[in-house]
């Protein structure tokens, strides 16, 4: 399997594990510190497949601007992992009623969230666009706008699970739970299409090569056209 796919698993796991996180029915079902958890593991999963993506990028750093964008997309990416790390651990030991959760709890989510919207929209300004929107043709395409949105999203579940120091609750629950499992559903798409095809826009390697390949194509038909135009005279 290929590292590029390999990145996509922890993705997905790691996706897979936000997703089904916030829903009160899991939450029910195994309790709050399963649930708690839960969470911790998917972000472990996270900082495996931006640890992978990071390395993956690291050696395309200086083959021009898409290079230059994955990797600082990557390793940005990879800092809000380790945020979330900081983040789920925390909130496994330390209730919504304490003093101490925004500090120890949503600071450490906010910037995590921060850095994931800084490498989504560095990933999307490097990909094709036609003005703001992206264009459309190729295998994955939509990579780069769903991946953004998910980042978007995650934002607005950090903003939302703000917990408001005089009420000691946050600011709106229910909008913090279904944006982090709309949010994990944009990313786990995103994996889910690189397992299926081995391609990812978040590899320049693969990009380089796919513009190889569409070189190649064209090089080849423009061949076959000009043998077939000489063989009708």
């Amino acid at each position: 399997m290929t590292r590029e796919r390999w990145m996509a698993l922890f993705f997905a796991g790691g996706s897979t594990c936000f997703l089904i996180g916030p829903f009160p029915g899991y939450a029910s079902l195994v309790g709050d510190q399963a649930d708690s958890v839960t969470f911790f593991i998917g972000s472990i999963l996270f900082t495996a497949g931006g640890t992978l993506q990071t390395l993956i990028a690291f050696p395309e750093r200086h083959s021009g601007d898409g290079g230059r964008a994955s990797w600082w997309a990557a390793a940005i990416q990879l800092a809000g992992t380790l945020f979330f790390n900081v983040t789920t651990y925390r909130a496994m030991s330390t209730a919504l009623s304490s003093s101490e959760y925004d500090k120890l709890v949503w600071r450490p989510d906010a910037f995590g969230s921060i850095c994931f919207l800084v490498s989504g929209v560095i990933a999307y300004r490097a990909s094709g666009r036609r003005g703001w929107l992206p264009t459309r043709g190729g295998p994955g395409w939509w990579e780069p706008s769903i991946n953004l949105l998910g980042c978007i999203l995650f934002g607005i579940s950090c903003v939302a699970g703000h917990v408001v120091p005089q009420t000691g609750s946050m600011i709106d629950q229910a909008a913090s739970n279904w944006t982090t499992a709309l949010g994990a559903g944009c990313f786990l798409s995103c994996a889910l299409f690189t397992l299926l095809t081995g391609r990812t826009s978040k590899s320049p390697r693969l990009e380089r090569l796919r513009k190889l390949e569409h070189a190649v194509q064209r090089d080849a038909e423009g061949v076959l056209g000009r043998y077939e135009r000489l063989s009708r005279r």
